[in-house]
Parts: C-alpha cells; sequence; structure tokens
C-alpha cells in the first residue's frame, strides 16, 4: 500500500474528529426538525418528458425552509408489487440530480427513486439566500456571519429530511423499506438524511464530504472542494482570531455530530488517497455510527470511482 498522507489505518480506525461540537447541537437540529415539519409541502409531480415502459417519471417539487420550492427527479414502477421500498439518492458538490437512465436499474427491481437538486447548486431547486457575508461562492461558509440557522447547509440537511419523509407517505412506498445513497457530497448528504430521518433502513454513503471542517484545515488541504474554508479566513479573519468560533459555528453542519443519531444499517467506502476529503474526516463520521455498520477500505483509490462498489450498493438495497 502506498504511503499515507493522513494516519495510519489503526489511528484511523479509532479517529474521532477535532471539529467541535456546539453545546446546544441536539437542540438546534430538534429546533430544525420542528419547523421542518410545520410546514406545508405543496408536494407537486409534473409528468417529465423522458418515460419508459416500465418507469413512470415525474419532476417533484416541494416547499422546504425558507420558503425554497425544491425539485427533486421522481421514478415509480408502473407495475408491480405495491407498496414497494424506495431509494433516495443525493448528488456531489455544485451537481445535480443527474439524467433520468442511471435510476432504471432501481425501479426495474420495483423501487421508487427520489433524486434530489440540491437548493442553489446547478438543479433546479431554489435557493432563497437572505443571509449576511459572502454568497461568492461556497455553501459550507454561506450564512456562517448570521445566525446559525440561516447556514445554507443546515437548510439543505433539512431538505434531504423532508424528502424522505414525502416519500415516506407515498401511498405506494413501506415507510420502513427505504434507503439512502449517494458519494462525496451525495455521501455526507446521505449520512445527514438517515441521522435527521431515522426511519431510513439503508444507509450507503461513498467518501463523504462535510465531515470534521478542522481536520481538513489542520492538514493543509482546504483546496478543492473545501477551498471556500481557506478563502473565508483569508477575507473575514486572516490573523485567525476567531478560529474557535468559526469551527465551532460550522460543528452544527458537521455531518460527524450527526452520525450517532443514525438507525439505519450503513454500507460505507472510503479510499485511503483521498486528497479530496480527507479519509480522517470520513472516518470521524463512521467511528461516530452506533447503528450496524461496515466500511470498504480501498487503499490505492482517492476520490473516484471504486472498482465494484455500485454493485455493492445495488445489492445491499436489494435487502429492503
Amino acid at each position: 500500500m502506498p504511503l499515507q498522507f493522513d494516519m495510519p489505518l489503526a489511528q484511523l480506525r479509532t479517529y474521532l474528529g477535532i471539529n467541535p461540537r456546539p453545546d446546544d447541537f441536539d437542540q438546534f437540529w430538534e429546533r430544525g426538525l420542528a419547523e421542518m415539519r410545520s410546514l406545508s409541502p405543496e408536494m407537486e409531480l409534473r409528468p417529465a418528458d423522458f418515460q419508459t415502459s416500465f418507469a413512470e417519471c415525474f419532476e417533484m417539487y416541494f416547499t422546504g425552509v425558507a420558503s425554497a420550492r425544491i425539485h427533486s427527479k421522481l421514478l415509480r414502477p408502473r407495475s408491480g408489487s405495491v407498496p414497494h421500498p424506495a431509494i433516495l439518492i443525493f448528488h456531489g458538490y455544485s451537481g445535480n440530480s443527474g439524467d433520468w437512465y442511471d435510476k432504471l436499474a432501481y425501479v426495474a427491481q420495483g423501487y421508487t427513486v427520489a433524486a434530489m437538486d440540491c437548493r442553489g447548486q446547478s438543479g433546479l431547486s431554489e435557493d432563497t439566500g437572505g443571509v449576511a457575508g459572502s454568497t461568492l461562492r461556497g455553501h459550507i461558509v454561506r450564512g456562517l456571519d448570521g445566525p446559525a440557522e440561516k447556514m445554507l447547509f443546515r437548510q439543505i440537511f433539512l431538505d434531504t429530511a423532508q424528502l424522505a419523509r414525502l416519500v415516506m407517505d407515498m401511498p405506494d412506498v413501506v415507510e420502513s423499506r427505504v434507503g439512502a445513497t449517494g458519494g462525496s457530497q451525495g455521501g455526507g448528504l446521505t449520512l445527514a438524511c438517515a441521522a435527521l430521518e431515522p426511519r431510513i433502513k439503508k444507509v450507503a454513503p461513498v467518501f463523504p464530504f462535510l465531515c470534521d471542517y478542522k481536520r481538513v484545515w489542520e492538514l493543509d488541504l482546504d483546496v478543492d472542494a473545501y477551498a471556500e474554508l481557506r478563502d473565508y479566513f483569508r477575507w473575514f479573519d486572516p490573523l485567525h482570531q476567531n478560529e474557535d468560533a468559526i469551527f465551532g459555528r460550522l460543528g452544527y453542519v458537521d455531518v460527524q455530530h450527526l452520525c450517532p443519531r443514525i438507525c439505519g444499517e450503513v454500507l460505507m467506502a472510503v479510499g485511503l488517497m483521498d486528497t479530496v476529503c480527507p479519509p480522517s474526516t470520513q472516518f470521524a463520521a463512521y467511528n461516530r455510527i452506533v447503528a450496524s455498520k461496515s466500511l470498504t477500505i480501498y487503499p490505492d483509490f482517492g476520490h473516484e470511482q471504486l472498482p465494484g462498489h455500485s454493485d455493492a450498493i445495488f445489492q445491499f438495497m436489494m435487502g429492503l
């Protein structure tokens, strides 16, 4: 195995992260969930231009926190057993829900599929804004200068839980047979979704983003996906006089601190050469999961396609 740039594997297996957890973390998220549940989602399904002989395809819209209209692709089988399982899919940072084609395998197995566009990224979801500070780029630091309730990833995390709730409430879906998956940002959102909606039964994150921000900075890897952390300090705190407060505020949207809430079975994958989402940050999240879990380790791989793992996720989800 190549020399690791992060920690020895034995140390990774016990590492629990260094980014602080706010004292009122649990209350913060309970307030957020209460706000989400109080909303009238006004869900709408519009038939999509893309259709197949075995899958009904819809543009799904619902109202999330801060009155944003959130878009997802929704696919469901035209025939087969009713009710049936469902899969939630979350995309990578800056991306969108992707094409219809790559979701059809699950529909062919009789599953409903919902793939969400994160607000403010390259999909069709609405970003209602309303924050102080920089909006030049970077969702991690979006809203960092105001109340924590305005942080954009707080809103996105709640969107994932609301999507799960809406799918679980569909008459043709068994609410106890829903899984979630995604890579990178999608991996972080998969963990956040399963934490905030503990009825999620199967959880399959791949090299999750949004974990242990201070460790990323400590490794001098606040570049690429995490570059906005460096930008924020350079713009607004060049002497790091407010470093503790900034990482404390980021702790509200640090996925590792949500992981103990997960109840579903977890299948996670990590590449030990990942310099985009460093392995230690991913282990910080994984090691905090107390539910049934397993980790697939790719020693020679980084933030890239992991051979065989998409097939493993598919087979894992067939156990719903």
